[in-house]
């Protein structure tokens, strides 16, 4: 997919050096400078991604959010521990709407069909690499039951061999966690720290219809 055309921007070359499942492309490409000028010749690798959506699972009854846990393997090469915590998420599939997709990837990672949905924002997750834009929501949920540890189960696709364990966390437990910079996956802790600004006007919405 060639880049779209921008009046700031001029495209000198555009090669693709890996055709997997995420292709890799090499781009030579000059852009505007604040000073007005063209910049010279700057060569990136594009990491092809594209769309994504994730969901913020809240429970306005419990006041609680259920969250996965799994394990990453950039983490671990990153020099993090490599399960973390994270919203169900995933890549939209062809032209699938970003609202299907949040709805899909929620029954796939942890078996809950979600209600209404609000709109938060758009994230470029990596923007010096790669052209993934994920949409974000917060789901109306009822959060499942769990055990002593607040497991509420195990999930993922087996022909993906994923491993999903499905926690269910006090909202401001899960809050303050983000808020101290313990949750690496940036789109979980953008999503939690939304939540933290609107969370007593959603429980007002969504408990009183």
């Amino acid at each position: 997919m060639s880049l779209p055309p921008h009046s700031d921007v001029e495209i000198d070359s555009e090669s693709r050096a890996w055709s997997g499942r995420f292709p890799l492309d090499i781009v030579r490409f000059r852009h505007r400078r604040f000073d007005g000028a063209m910049s010279g010749i700057r060569t990136w690798e594009l990491w092809r991604r594209g769309r994504a959506a994730a969901v913020v699972p809240y429970d306005p009854v419990k006041d609680a959010v259920v969250l996965i846990e799994q394990f990453r393997l950039p983490a671990l090469a990153a020099s993090l521990d490599p399960v973390l915590v994270e919203l169900p998420a995933g890549l939209c599939d062809a032209d699938e709407p970003p609202e299907v997709t949040a709805r899909r990837e929620m029954q796939e990672e942890m078996g809950l069909t979600v209600g209404k949905l609000a709109y938060i924002g758009r994230f470029l997750l990596t923007p010096g690499g790669s052209d993934e834009l994920c949409e974000l929501y917060v789901g109306h949920v009822q959060a499942p039951p769990t055990d002593a540890e607040g497991i509420a189960g195990h999930w993922g696709m087996a022909a993906e061999h994923e491993d999903i364990r499905v926690r269910v966390w006090p909202a401001s437990r899960a809050i303050e966690t983000a808020l101290e910079g313990r949750m690496p996956n940036s789109v979980t802790t953008i999503g939690l720290l939304w939540l933290a600004a609107r969370r007593e006007r959603l429980r007002q919405e969504w408990t009183n219809p």
